[in-house]
């Protein structure tokens, strides 16, 4: 029942890659088929040093026979001894523009066969933006689209997931969110298998529906350094979250996958800057008290 699956993601993977390479006009991917050690493997694409995207990482992945490592079994201890297999695709993009977001988004089906032979499944991801100079028109297509993605599957999904989303990407040692949110989901298998499924396709294709529009918008207004300067020290908080924080960099960690693809996701180029305040009335300011704060954009 996973073959489906796996094709779709394929195909998801090559979409994104194409959608990309466009919008940059220069670059292209390249490509590292790798194998994991326990079974299967996957096909990391990195874009790197475009015209208008800096990095861009999209990674496909089918590994299997290997065990959940023991954080990710302790509310399910019955997980402890079964057989897992984990598929999906992966994708960070970091335009070379400040006023051109960062895109974060990821869809996974990951199946576990028990010692009885018994086999259970469950699907996540979801996708968020991480802008580094705010623009409200941007956040309101960003979550229409999000919410589009959810509402054939039921009006509530949206609401649900979207406050997931706000939960999830948020910095605790910072007190502060990542960005402006999307729609995050885990576990999922409230539904039968195909439905699950269609799900997890229909937050894919809104994915690309959401971020091409904002990238071909942005990618090529005038910056200056000062612009450059904050961008560099806002994607310091996108390292710090991916490093303490991300599931899937900890479960990939946890459970030996290729740390060359899980670590795709970090920026080229970052700055960390002691006791940084923006001033006052200045549109750096202007992301921590409007963009960086909760709220209903549809």
């Amino acid at each position: 029942m996973f073959s489906p699956v796996k094709q779709y993601l394929l195909d998801l993977q090559n979409q994104i890659c194409q959608m990309l390479e466009a919008e940059d006009g220069k670059a292209v991917f390249v490509e590292d088929p790798w194998q994991h050690k326990e079974g299967g493997g996957g096909l990391t694409r990195v874009l790197a040093a475009g015209d208008f995207i800096e990095k861009a990482g999209v990674n496909f992945s089918h590994v299997h026979g290997f065990r959940l490592p023991p954080a990710a079994t302790l509310k399910r201890p019955e997980l402890s001894k079964a057989m897992c297999q984990a598929m999906g695709v992966s994708v960070v993009v970091h335009p070379r523009n400040p006023y051109a977001p960062t895109s974060h988004f990821n869809v996974r089906c990951i199946g576990a066969e028990l010692p009885d032979k018994t086999t259970i499944w469950w699907y996540g991801g979801g996708f968020d933006l991480t802008p580094y100079y705010g623009f409200d028109e941007d956040c309101v297509h960003w979550h229409q689209t999000a919410k589009a993605a959810c509402d054939p599957f039921g009006t509530e999904i949206y609401p649900e997931y979207k406050k997931w989303a706000d939960d999830y990407f948020y910095l605790k040692h910072r007190q502060e969110q990542r960005g402006i949110g999307g729609i995050f989901f885990d576990d999922l298998n409230k539904w039968d298998f195909t439905r699950c499924s269609d799900f997890m396709r229909s937050v894919g294709t809104h994915y690309i529906k959401a971020y091409q529009p904002i990238l071909a918008k942005r990618k090529a207004t005038p910056f200056g350094e000062q612009e450059r300067k904050f961008q560099l020290y806002r994607r310091g908080r996108y390292v710090e979250f991916n490093l303490l924080y991300d599931r899937g960099t900890l479960f990939g960690l946890q459970s030996n996958g290729r740390t060359e693809s899980i670590l795709m996701s970090l920026p080229p180029a970052v700055e960390w800057h002691y006791g940084y305040t923006p001033q006052a009335d200045t549109p750096e300011a202007e992301l921590y008290e409007k963009y960086l704060q909760p709220r209903d954009w549809v």
